[in-house]
């Protein structure tokens, strides 16, 4: 029985302080460039020099975290949901055959 009960409490714990980790810093640093934002080039001599702009983090060097992600989307969802007027799309589409 202590066995479960000790499961259960480290993955509660993990769980809460990953929540709380996402909402005090919601960006952490890009596993591309290691939050540097672009590529790090070594010349002949050895010496390390400016490389390739970023593409994951587009040169910030940081991204959102999965935990704040999916609280954004829970919230936006949620507000689109409850919302007194009902949200337009900002682009519409136009369809030429109808």
């Amino acid at each position: 029985m202590a066995l479960p009960a000790l499961a259960i409490a480290l993955i509660l714990l993990f769980t809460l302080g990953y929540a709380a980790l996402c909402a005090a810093q919601p960006f952490g640093r890009c596993r591309k460039c290691n939050g540097l934002g672009f590529q790090l080039t070594y010349t002949r001599n050895g010496k390390p020099k400016r490389g390739k702009h970023c593409r994951r983090c587009h040169g910030n060097g940081i991204r959102i975290r999965t935990g704040r992600h999916l609280f954004n989307a829970w919230t936006r969802t949620r507000h689109a949901a409850t919302a007194d007027q009902p949200v337009t799309p900002t682009r519409t589409e136009s369809r030429p055959w109808s």
